[in-house]
């Protein structure tokens, strides 16, 4: 009862191999990191030493296969033995993943709860992954996510063969992350003076300072434990809109120079960079910091919903679009975020903007991050950009996953567990000679009304394992088998901490009766998917 589901699965007649005092773990120098992964998480639980040692029986063996693709593995376990093959070392991390799932849930606890009789059944298993880009977008800007409960995300995040952590680190709310030499974005931008209680409609606040932010260690730290579990880890600086945290600590980046504090209202803040020299210089500085802790091939600009009534009014701006001999705002947006693109490509890294990019003319090479509908990801497909598809409507898991009153400060329309797993990363209409653009999907974790890590699980989970299993395994697979294994999942979950809405509802802690939301109906998100895709059509 496996999740997600593998591409390959057969149940084998014999005994099953027990786990003993003389089991040994064997591999090869380039898959050591996932013994040793499996050894770790093993050990508390099993009480068994399960050293390194030679193949043979008692072993489980891991070993390379020429055959395999990357990230693929084959698993046969036997009475005498177990044999991982593996394509290369995420594969044989991912096929220890499956072990652990082979065992009692108890093999998903820190330590020992008596529990005896450690048996793994007899089965064949060929697995492969599905997408290559199978990502969480975590914001951290929003509602801070203290370091080990992130670590422990990536966790989460490995055990269900997701492989991309994006951390949104700054936007109006507020800036995460340390930079030398601008003290200022972690002394002031880190920390607002108060959150709204709710949807901001309702205009109620909860008068309770808020912040926090990662070092520069800790940053590095937290992209190493990931790289360890064969996560990787993107950071998200936004601009040039979503800037108001960055513009309250330095207001010379703003285009009135006038002092604000950081945003204490969620939506979107008029309050956007100048397009100065000054200011594109700043952020070369931030992202060269950026792009030393995190090494990973794509770095995330944002890009999106970027007011241009500033610009309009701006005498600076303006004479950077006649300067330039740009055609408007929409032009100068394009422009602004091409200069940053470019310093990256310059460096060896690969921007990645969400998909309001497309409104003044694509960056070379830029890859897409399509969040209003299809349309965009079609676009971007056909022009010859790569893209990640992640529909605000269905794969933002902060929306509500029911009707009712009982869902916790229910926004947006109805997310459900079988919408999720119902969903497809290519979008319908793009040509399949364009759709090898789709690297993959992520879903998304806004924290507006997030505001713990026990809120968070409760979003996440299970709607998390549904998207995994849509990025991970073979298309075509059926809801009702997905719900059998995912009851068999749960008790793993419950085992790892989680705590996971259940398919009866939220448990009363769960509920938040204090606090509004503003939910909508799905007709009204349609139409704005609909008004979206109309506007992209005419601009291109």
């Amino acid at each position: 009862m496996l999740l997600p589901r593998p591409a390959g699965f057969s149940q084998e007649p014999g005994e099953p191999f027990v786990l003993s005092a003389d089991t040994v773990i064997a591999a090869p120098a380039p898959l050591l990191r996932a013994a040793g992964w499996l050894r770790e998480v093993l050990r508390p639980v099993t009480g068994l030493p399960l050293p390194p040692g030679p193949p043979g029986d008692h072993a489980i063996e891991f070993t390379l296969a020429a055959d395999l693709g990357p990230e693929s593995y084959r698993l046969a376990v036997r009475t005498a033995t177990v044999l991982v093959e593996a394509g290369d070392a995420a594969g044989a991390f991912y096929a220890a993943q499956t072990l652990r799932q082979l065992l009692p849930p108890a093999a998903f606890r820190r330590g020992s709860i008596g529990e005896t009789g450690w048996t793994l059944p007899p089965v064949t298993i060929e697995d492969r992954p599905r997408y290559g880009w199978r990502g969480v977008l975590i914001d951290v800007a929003r509602h801070f996510l203290p370091k080990n409960d992130l670590l422990r995300y990536v966790d989460l995040l490995a055990a269900h063969k997701l492989n991309v952590l994006h951390l949104h680190l700054t936007d109006d709310q507020g800036w995460r992350v340390e930079i030398k030499g601008l003290p200022r974005l972690t002394e002031v931008g880190a920390w607002r003076r108060e959150s709204p209680l709710g949807a901001r409609q309702h205009g109620v606040f909860d008068g309770r300072p808020h912040g926090g932010y990662y070092t520069q260690d800790d940053l590095r730290e937290i992209v190493a434990y990931a790289a360890d579990r064969f996560v990787t880890v993107v950071p998200e600086i936004e601009l040039p809109g979503h800037a108001q945290a960055a513009i309250a600590a330095y207001p010379e980046l703003g285009n009135t120079r006038r002092p604000l504090e950081v945003a204490t209202r969620w939506g979107v803040s008029c309050n956007v960079v100048n397009a100065e020299d000054s200011t594109l210089d700043f952020y070369r500085t931030v992202f060269d910091q950026v792009m030393e802790i995190f090494p990973g091939r794509y770095v995330c600009v944002g890009g999106d919903e970027c007011p241009k009534e500033q610009w309009k009014r701006s005498p600076s701006a303006q004479r950077r679009i006649r300067e330039l001999g740009l055609r408007d705002e929409d032009e100068l947006h394009a422009w602004f975020v091409r200069q940053i693109g470019e310093h990256l490509a310059a460096r060896g890294r690969k921007l990645l903007a969400w998909d309001e990019i497309l409104e003044g003319g694509l960056p070379p090479g830029a890859t897409v991050a399509a969040w209003r509908g299809g349309a965009g990801a079609i676009t971007a497909a056909r022009a010859g950009h790569d893209v990640v598809t992640s529909p605000f409507d269905r794969l933002y898991l902060d929306f509500r996953q029911a009707e009712g009153g009982d869902e916790p400060v229910p926004i947006g329309s109805v997310t459900t567990l079988r919408d999720v797993h119902a969903f497809e990363p290519v979008p319908a209409g793009l040509e399949e000679e364009h759709a090898g653009r789709v690297l993959g999907s992520q879903a998304a974790l806004w924290t507006e009304h997030i505001d713990s890590p026990r809120a968070l699980d409760y979003m996440a989970f299970p709607r998390l394992p549904a998207f995994a299993e849509v990025m991970w395994s073979p298309p075509g697979g059926d809801f009702d088998d997905f719900r059998t294994r995912l009851g068999h999942h749960e008790p793993r979950l419950a085992a790892l901490g989680v705590e996971y809405r259940k398919d009866t509802g939220p448990e009363p802690w769960q509920t938040r009766p204090d606090v509004r939301g503003w939910p909508k109906e799905r007709a009204t998100v349609d139409a704005q998917i609909d008004a979206w895709t109309s506007t992209l059509v005419a601009e291109r």
